[in-house]
């Protein structure tokens, strides 16, 4: 607890007619004080900002100062008095250069062509169509398979001709002069009958394939059309 303060008794006196006694503090006038010095930290405080601070800045911020500055002649400092200006003589400029730089499409590579198988052509006038037979080797001399190269190579006929004809003469006889048949017929080129191959039908070679190669051509052009439709039917 703090001191209890002694209470006195005041004189009567015009200011207090009835004599009542009341306790006079003995205390300083503590919150006066602090008021005046509180009073005297903020003025203080507040002249501080004022030189620290610029007044206008939160005006310079504002839209219509922003439209009063572009609208100051800045042309010359001095109304129409000409500017100072200083110029260093032999004074090097200075260039900065760079380099061209170019840019290049990125090149298409170039597609790699697909070989397309071609298809044998038939040789000779009148070539017709037909399918082709696997290659044949170069006959024997003196053979019947000699002599049907040679007389088509006359005829102007190439050698898948040639690989037909032999394809097709193997099955029809197996290039035998006197190959027959239970039907009647006979030959390498299975005449039917055989005697309508003329003089020799029976045993020469050179007669049945000449008549053999003149009946193809009048029929099927060539021999890889008379093999074809051998290949399709089984005969010819």
């Amino acid at each position: 607890m703090g001191r209890r303060e002694a209470a006195e008794i005041v004189p009567l006196t015009p200011a207090n007619p009835v004599g009542v006694a009341f306790r006079r503090s003995r205390r300083p006038h503590i919150r006066s004080r602090a008021a005046i010095w509180g009073f005297a930290f903020t003025a203080a405080v507040g002249f501080a900002l004022v030189n620290v601070v610029d007044p206008y800045s939160g005006s310079a911020a504002t839209p219509a100062y922003a439209d009063a500055l572009q609208n100051i002649d800045q042309t010359s400092r001095y109304g129409d008095a000409p500017v100072q200006s200083l110029t260093a003589p032999d004074a090097s400029a200075t260039t900065v250069t760079r380099d061209v730089l170019g840019v290049k499409p990125k090149p298409t590579p170039t597609p790699t062509p697909t070989p397309t198988p071609t298809k044998s052509s038939s040789s000779g006038s009148g070539g017709g169509g037909g399918s082709s037979a696997p290659s044949a080797p170069a006959p024997d001399p003196g053979t019947a398979k000699a002599i049907a190269y040679q007389m088509v190579q006359q005829r102007g006929w190439g050698d898948d001709q040639y690989s037909c004809l032999v394809a097709l003469w193997n099955r029809e006889s197996g290039w035998r002069v006197n190959a027959s048949n239970p039907s009647g017929a006979y030959g390498i080129p299975q005449a039917l009958p055989g005697s309508k191959m003329g003089p020799g039908w029976q045993t020469d070679a050179s007669v049945q394939i000449s008549w053999g190669l003149g009946y193809i051509a009048g029929r099927y052009t060539n021999p890889c059309g008379a093999w074809g439709h051998s290949q399709s039917t089984g005969w010819y």
